[in-house]
């Protein structure tokens, strides 16, 4: 199904609406074949969506969708990893809405992500389908579709293994087409290449994206983070959007090089336990001491002992 964006300023009057009574400015997304019951019912359930990093979809016509008008500009990399870490976290604030409602989006990539002045909008829920109702997809299916001329243009290299091994997506597929999003985000890059659209989906199916270069080192979490998201297992990836974002968030927060920090600030704490077990040996050792001594010897033995703070 193939769509087009007419003039955001498109009168709402020409599909059935009223744009002067509300004056409302919108971007209406035609189809050029007339929607069919199940698409019409998912539409709807987006619709009912409200969060501010999400793009509004007003209406749904039998061949065409009335969305908000975003004044804004498609996300691009490669970003200092602050700014890449602060859109990320509102994109996986905008995923875990979604997912809640039963949401998942299939079509997650930068042009579908615009940056505006009060943050990140997510748009075009053009594929996004009810977790509740599951097509049946087989190869063939997911074979003639990406054999299709542009069908799956600008969107085949976001798309997560199970997805193109013609398997059922979830919310975890969107995680993994989070993760090339933040690959890029952080490095100018896709995850995944190739010549063709062959090698693309082989590459997505069995390589590893290339490690990350930045002009700053990254924190060894977000590492760990985005290679969670790139798991090739869903069953190994972040189970929900919202435990991403928690990690995200305590990333962005510096709670990694905060703990790096305390680390080097205080390597003595990793011999704290050694130290306390020297100690323990050495009262030990002058009290069996002590205790075979003459009867007339009563000198008292001290061992000067020197401890860090908190060392015990």
């Amino acid at each position: 199904m193939r769509f087009s964006v007419q003039s955001a300023k498109a009168e709402w009057a020409k599909c059935g609406g009223t744009r002067h009574r509300l004056g409302r400015e919108v971007a209406i997304k035609t189809s050029r074949a007339a929607f069919n019951e199940r698409f019409e019912r998912e539409a709807r359930a987006v619709a009912a969506l409200n969060h501010p990093n999400i793009c509004t979809l007003y209406d749904v016509g039998p061949d065409h969708l009335v969305m908000e008008y975003i004044d804004g500009k498609p996300v691009r990399g490669r970003l200092p990893v602050d700014h890449a870490l602060r859109i990320a976290i509102e994109i996986s604030c905008a995923l875990d809405a979604a997912h809640r409602k039963g949401i998942v989006h299939r079509d997650l990539k930068p042009g579908n992500i615009l940056i505006t002045k009060s943050g990140v909008k997510l748009l075009d829920f053009g594929l996004a389908k009810m977790t509740s109702a599951k097509p049946v997809e087989t190869e063939a299916t997911v074979t003639q579709a990406i054999s299709r001329e542009g069908a799956l243009t600008g969107t085949l290299q976001y798309m997560s293994p199970e997805q193109l091994q013609g398997r059922e997506a979830d919310p975890r597929s969107d995680i993994f087409s989070f993760g090339c999003v933040l690959y890029e985000l952080l490095t100018g890059n896709r995850p995944f290449n190739g010549k063709d659209a062959a090698s693309v989906i082989a590459s997505i199916i069995r390589d590893e994206p290339p490690p990350i270069t930045t002009g700053s080192p990254l924190p060894k979490s977000l590492v760990r983070a985005l290679r969670k998201c790139l798991a090739k297992d869903p069953d190994h990836r972040w189970q929900t959007a919202a435990d991403l974002r928690d990690e995200l968030q305590w990333i962005a927060s510096g709670g990694a090089s905060d703990t790096a920090a305390e680390s080097k600030s205080k390597p003595w704490r990793s011999f704290a336990p050694l130290l306390t077990e020297a100690v323990f040996a050495a009262l030990a050792a002058a009290a069996y001491l002590s205790g075979h001594r003459a009867p007339e010897d009563n000198r008292v033995v001290r061992f000067p002992l020197i401890l860090p703070e908190d060392a015990l």
